[in-house]
């Protein structure tokens, strides 16, 4: 099986759109697209926000969403590998990330550290990459 085209999308339901695409933004991941409610402006449908080896999609709490299929807000995790984990770590906690495991080298080979996003879902960034 060829792997090479093989990307992960993380995906998330969150309370505050803004808040969180900015958030997004600070820590590297840039928009590529954003469908919005017609009727409410301030609802998004559907977002997709890219970052090296993938991305995540993500959409607004509301009624009649996804129920099931997307975490509810503040139960997502997800891993980074970066080259430089804890300038993303800091840019993270910069932008309003609370930590929870401080930047750290692991006795399994990198250096990790996990912070929760504005919304409480958990992130961890470090350069271990599993081979």
């Amino acid at each position: 099986m060829d792997t090479s085209s093989i990307r992960h999308w993380q995906t998330f339901t969150v309370r505050d759109v803004d808040t969180m695409t900015a958030w997004l933004t600070a820590i590297g991941f840039r928009e590529h697209a954003t469908y919005r409610d017609e009727a409410d402006p301030t609802v998004v449908v559907h977002a997709e926000w890219v970052w090296d080896g993938g991305g995540i999609m993500l959409g607004s709490v509301r009624d009649g969403g996804p129920d099931g299929v997307v975490a509810r807000p503040g139960t997502s995790s997800a891993y980074l590998v970066a080259p430089d984990p804890d300038a993303m770590f800091e840019r993270a906690v910069a932008a309003g990330a609370t930590v929870e495991r401080p930047m750290t080298d692991q006795g399994y080979g990198g250096r990790g550290g996990s912070v929760r996003d504005p919304e409480g879902n958990a992130w961890s960034f470090g350069s271990y990459q599993p081979s």
